[in-house]
C-alpha cells in the first residue's frame, strides 16, 4: 500500500481512466465488425452510424457499396440484430466479472480471489446441467437456461451468505467453505450426468462459456442488472480501502467489517449469477482486471472497482475478437481463450507473492 502506485494522484490517473474508456469505445464499434460473416469496415461503420443516430447519418445505410436492397437488408441484421448484441453482453458481462472480482478481492484482502472462488459458478452450472440433462423446458432453453443457472447461483450464494452470519463466518472459513462447496457440486455435477450422459455435451460447451444466448432482450436484462448491482457494488469502495488496513482500524472510523462483507458478498453473488446465466463460466476475466486497474490506476477501491468494470469488459472483447480472427467461420467458447490469458498471469501472481503483495499485509 506504500507504493508510489498505490498513491498515485487525481492528475496522474484521469488521463489513464480516460484512455481506458476511448480504448472500450473503440474495442466495441471495431468488435461490431467482426463474426462469423465478415463485414467490410467501410460498411460496417455506415450500418452503426446509421442505427444509432436513428438513420440521421448515412440515411442510405448501403450507399456506395454496390449491394442489392435485400443484400443490404441482411447486413443490416448481421451487424445491428446479431454482432452489436453479442457484443453489448460481452462489455457487460465482462464488467460484471471485472467488478465483482474486484470486490472479492476487497473483502478477503487477498490477490487471488476472484468471482468464482466461493463455487458460485458449480452452483449455476448444476442449474444448467439440470436443464440439459432432465430436458426441462429444453424447448424454450433461451428463456430457461439463464433462469435456471442464476437459481442455482443464488442458491450458493445464500448457503455462503447463511455461513458468513454465522458464529464463525470469519474471511478464513468463508473461503475454505466456497472451495469445499465448489468440489461438493462439481461432484453432483459428475452425478447427474452419469445419470444421463446425452446432455452431457451440451453442458461442456455451456461450461467453457459463450455469448450465443445474445439478442437484444437478454442484453436489456443484463444490462439493468448490472447498472443496479454494479452501482450499489462500487458505492462500497470507501468501505473496502478502511478493511484493507484491517478490521479494527476500520470499526475505529465507523466501519462495520462484517456487515460490509456480507452486503458486498450478497452483492458479488448476485452480479456472478447473472453473469454465468447469461454466459456459462468465463474464467480470469475478474481476477485480472483489479490487477490491471491497481498498477494503472493506484490501489484506491473507488478507483479500482469502477476501472476493473472497464478492464474487464476490453477483456472479454478482446477475447471474442481473438476467437474469430484466429479461427474464421467458427464459434467457439471465450472461456478458452480468457484461459489462455489468464493462466499465465495467475502464475505471475503466484511467483509475485513470493516477494511483495499488490494488497499490503494481512
Amino acid at each position: 500500500m506504500g507504493s508510489t502506485r498505490g498513491r498515485r494522484g487525481p492528475g496522474a490517473r484521469w488521463p489513464l481512466g480516460l484512455a481506458l474508456v476511448g480504448a472500450l469505445v473503440l474495442v466495441v464499434l471495431l468488435s461490431s465488425l467482426l463474426g462469423a460473416v465478415r463485414i467490410p469496415v467501410e460498411l460496417g461503420f455506415q450500418i452503426l452510424l446509421h442505427q444509432l443516430t436513428g438513420g440521421w447519418l448515412f440515411p442510405s445505410v448501403c450507399a456506395g457499396s454496390g449491394l442489392t436492397p435485400s443484400a443490404c437488408t441482411s447486413r443490416v441484421f448481421i451487424v445491428w440484430d446479431l454482432y452489436f448484441p453479442e457484443v453489448l453482453l460481452a462489455l457487460l458481462v465482462g464488467a460484471a466479472l471485472g467488478l465483482s472480482g474486484g470486490s472479492l478481492q476487497g473483502i478477503f484482502r487477498n490477490p487471488l480471489a476472484d468471482p468464482f472462488l466461493l463455487g458460485i459458478s458449480s452452483g449455476a452450472t448444476i442449474g444448467a446441467a439440470t436443464l440439459y440433462v432432465y430436458g426441462i423446458g429444453i424447448a424454450d432453453a433461451d428463456l430457461y437456461l439463464p433462469l435456471f443457472a442464476f437459481v442455482g447461483a443464488v442458491a450458493t450464494g445464500l448457503v455462503i451468505l447463511a455461513i458468513a452470519r454465522g458464529r464463525y463466518g470469519s474471511v478464513e472459513t468463508l473461503l475454505l467453505a466456497g472451495v469445499a462447496l465448489a468440489n461438493l457440486l462439481s461432484a453432483v455435477l459428475s452425478l447427474i450426468l452419469l445419470y444421463n450422459p446425452v446432455g452431457g455435451e451440451q453442458v461442456t460447451f455451456w461450461l467453457l462459456g459463450g455469448l450465443g444466448l445474445a439478442d437484444w432482450t437478454i442484453d436489456g436484462l443484463a444490462l439493468g442488472a448490472v447498472l443496479v448491482l454494479g452501482t450499489l457494488l462500487c458505492l462500497h469502495g470507501r468501505e473496502l480501502n478502511l478493511l484493507q488496513l484491517g478490521s479494527e482500524v476500520a470499526q475505529s472510523a465507523g466501519v462495520d467489517s462484517n456487515r460490509v462483507r456480507r452486503r458486498v458478498l450478497i452483492l458479488t453473488s448476485l452480479l456472478t449469477a447473472v453473469a454465468v446465466a447469461f454466459t456459462g463460466i468465463i474464467g480470469f476475466v475478474g481476477l485480472v482486471s483489479p490487477h490491471v486497474v491497481r498498477r494503472l490506476l493506484g490501489t484506491d477501491y473507488r478507483v479500482v472497482l469502477p476501472g476493473a468494470a472497464v478492464v474487464g469488459a476490453l477483456f472479454l472483447l478482446a477475447a471474442r475478437d481473438v476467437s474469430y480472427l484466429a479461427f474464421p467461420g467458427s464459434v467457439l467458447p471465450l472461456g478458452i481463450f480468457t484461459a489462455f490469458a489468464g493462466v499465465p498471469f495467475f502464475l505471475y501472481l503466484l511467483y509475485r507473492q513470493r516477494q511483495v503483495s499488490t494488497m499490503g499485509a494481512v
